[in-house]
């Protein structure tokens, strides 16, 4: 006995001195979403498995017609490596922007259709479950009927259920709908952009995931143990005048254009215009809210991150597990 708690605290020791991380994996969640062609092509040996614990792939979406005609073979091997390092690959539905089509393929008719194929894939693939991706006007009033199904197949098989919310279309989800998923990931970003140049301005601040999370948290009552805090890997540019064209960048671009540009939030361009995104400090921060408030952090979307000491993703692994 007194040889075995000897081993373990030298085996903790070695882990601090060593700077490994001291934390379980499994006590806080990190999501990436990336994309599921992306996947098919990855270096599964240069791929950020070990920063990771879940995986979204983005999108998994049937044709009009609620055919999935997709060969996913060329995920196999991304899929095998990741539970090699015992990282959750789950294929996500939906994304932004509208889909016209989920309005017939969710009614009483062709719901239980979708939620078989859907099943199969993930069995087939051996995928850890199946993500709602579902936003905007794609959210109707089979929406709830859609998570209820899920959970009552996916569940007894051990497979997760999980959703991507946003406080622009709280009033959209049910509670009870809430209740079904076995995370959700907030997706606390967005609350400007592109498409709205008169509203020119940061979309993702550390106090609108405050806010956001006090709402889901208090309002919704999600536990904290089933929402994950979103973050996003890309900034937006406005201005210099109101009619000017907005744009986004990736963080990774952002900082290979802009030296020093991951030590803050914004920058003011050439010719008046300023760029709005994320930097290290701000992510850092936002890591520590979600340790004390949520159970992980999401990300959309990693391919976007920076490499090196510059690493946004590397940032939230150090400070979730070494801090």
């Amino acid at each position: 006995m007194k040889r075995a708690v000897f081993s373990f605290v030298l085996g903790f020791l070695l882990m601090s001195i060593q700077g490994q991380p001291v934390q379980d994996k499994s006590t806080f969640k990190i999501v990436g979403y990336y994309s599921l062609r992306g996947a098919m092509r990855a270096d599964v040996k240069t791929f950020p498995f070990g920063e990771l614990t879940h995986v979204n792939l983005y999108f998994l979406n049937p044709d009009t017609l609620g055919n999935f005609k997709s060969d996913l073979d060329s995920l196999i091997p991304f899929i095998r490596a990741a539970h090699e390092k015992h990282v959750e690959v789950i294929p996500s539905i939906g994304g932004g922007g509208q889909h016209a089509y989920y309005h017939k393929l969710l009614n009483d008719s062709n719901r239980a259709k979708l939620v078989k194929d859907l099943l199969q894939i993930v069995m087939k693939y051996d995928f850890d479950g199946i993500d709602v991706d579902l936003e905007g006007s794609d959210i109707d009033e089979n929406y709830e009927n859609l998570a209820v199904d899920l959970a009552g197949v996916f569940k007894p098989k051990k497979k997760l259920v999980t959703a991507a919310i946003a406080v622009f279309y709280k009033d959209a989800l049910s509670d009870k709908a809430l209740a079904q998923y076995d995370f959700v990931n907030l997706m606390s970003y967005d609350h400007t952009g592109p498409w709205m140049p008169s509203k020119p301005g940061p979309h993702s601040t550390y106090e609108q995931a405050v806010e956001d999370l006090d709402y889901f948290r208090t309002v919704r009552k999600i536990p904290k143990d089933r929402i994950v805090l979103g973050v996003g890997f890309y900034g937006y540019r406005f201005g210099p005048t109101p009619d000017s064209p907005a744009g986004s960048m990736n963080f990774g671009d952002i900082v290979h254009q802009f030296p020093g540009a991951e030590k803050v939030d914004q920058l003011d361009l050439p010719g008046g215009a300023i760029l709005y995104y994320n930097g290290i400090p701000t992510i850092k921060r936002k890591t520590i809210l979600a340790k004390a408030q949520a159970s992980g952090i999401m990300i959309w979307q990693i391919s976007g991150d920076a490499t090196g000491d510059k690493s946004l993703l590397r940032t939230i692994y150090d400070t979730a597990y070494t801090e």
